[in-house]
């Protein structure tokens, strides 16, 4: 039977270097809890290391837990990755982590980069630059992505920094993005008018929250038969009775 669901599939925890440090796990699903938001996709920047501690807290909430990545590409292009299992993110962070750049990350310029798990302890600090960029091109990404059964989702495709139109000036045709994403700051209306052509891709909107009030700023509806990966897609293809829009 499908039901609806709302999602917000794109929020980070204090595991990002540019995300608030109240920022856990645990908190990110309380505060979806609060919005009555049935999915959220944790996409920390080149890391998912705090993925399984946001799904042990969203599993006692009853709140689905996607397990995502916001992968930065030797463009400066960012790319958002979702998976239903934890295993399946951490098989692509195994790769996202040999593409990074081998400096550490200075905690004095970009912030720090905590791993938490459930209960709000912190169990460590990630070293990495994760704020940096990979080797990897966008085609690769998304082809990883992909191939270990993902969603690959432009983020953000309206702002100026970060996204695949501001950083290229046009969405290259060998990219099979399954969807683009639209930043809180737009209309799917306006956007279609700015930018000609995207109208192909579905489009889904997320808040991209680096701070806990910023979470479900902006969401996206699915009809789905349950909150999975491939009745996503499904819904993206208008599949079998599926279907999504951006809540206005």
């Amino acid at each position: 039977m499908l039901k609806n669901f709302n999602a917000d599939l794109h929020i980070h925890t204090c595991l990002s270097p540019c995300g608030d440090l109240t920022n856990s796990p645990k908190r990110v699903v309380e505060k979806a809890l609060e919005l009555n938001i049935d999915i959220i996709g944790i996409c920390d920047h080149n890391s998912a290391e705090n993925v399984q501690a946001a799904k042990n807290a969203g599993a006692k909430k009853k709140i689905t837990v996607l397990a995502g990545m916001e992968i930065t590409s030797v463009e400066e292009v960012h790319i958002i990755a979702l998976f239903d299992k934890t295993q399946d993110i951490l098989k692509l962070q195994d790769i996202i982590y040999e593409k990074l750049p081998p400096e550490e990350n200075k905690e004095e310029f970009f912030g720090q980069q905590i791993i938490v798990n459930e209960f709000d302890e912190v169990e460590g600090y990630n070293k990495k630059l994760l704020i940096g960029a990979t080797t990897l091109t966008l085609k690769e990404i998304v082809s990883e992505i992909q191939r270990f059964g993902g969603l690959a989702i432009a983020a953000h495709i309206d702002r100026e920094s970060y996204s695949v139109i501001g950083q290229l000036g046009f969405i290259p045709e060998d990219l099979e993005f399954d969807a683009l994403e639209l930043s809180p700051n737009i209309s799917q209306s306006v956007a279609i008018n700015r930018f000609p052509g995207i109208e192909k891709f579905p489009m889904i909107s997320s808040s991209d929250a680096h701070f806990l009030q910023d979470i479900g700023k902006a969401t996206t509806s699915f009809l789905i038969n349950e909150p999975k990966i491939n009745e996503i897609l499904m819904a993206f293809k208008k599949k079998a009775g599926r279907s999504f829009r951006i809540k206005e």
